[in-house]
């Protein structure tokens, strides 16, 4: 169908996600046994509480994972948008996948070496793809 071609990086980024979760648990579950961690003896425990008996490299991947929750939510919205408004394709298509290879490098450099002005660099970048997306959206919308 045409525009539909946006819908393959909406997919990607949510397969990424997962990938994320999977990572995030890989290496939490293991870092909260080594740190004596009993998880069913917690109880109403919050993320900082936990997060201050676990290395910052482990909770680095949690906090990505939370990331991923944030801005990408407009990118979904306004990818169905375009799909739906038939604008899913050619550009748009291209800076859907600009805006996903660009998330996904952010989500390797902050679960990694965590380089905070490389992290933004790749975040700021993303964002503009993310906007010039919604300018295209209310363009065809407007």
């Amino acid at each position: 169908m045409i525009g539909m071609d946006i819908l393959q990086p909406v997919v990607a980024l949510l397969a990424w996600t997962m990938v994320m979760w999977v990572w995030m648990y890989a290496t939490r579950i293991p870092a909260m046994n080594k740190a004596g961690i009993d998880a069913k003896n917690l109880v109403g425990s919050d993320g900082a509480s936990l997060r201050a008996k676990l290395p910052d490299n482990v909770s680095w991947k949690a906090d990505n994972y939370n990331h991923l929750h944030e801005a990408p939510t407009l990118f979904y919205a306004v990818a169905i948008v375009l799909a739906i408004i038939g604008q899913g394709d050619g550009f748009n298509t291209m800076l859907a996948w600009a805006y996903v290879a660009l998330r996904v490098a952010h989500s390797i450099v902050q679960a990694t070496v965590n380089r905070v002005m490389v992290r933004f660099a790749l975040f700021a970048l993303s964002s503009l793809a993310l906007m010039a997306l919604i300018l295209h959206a209310a363009i065809a919308v407007f």
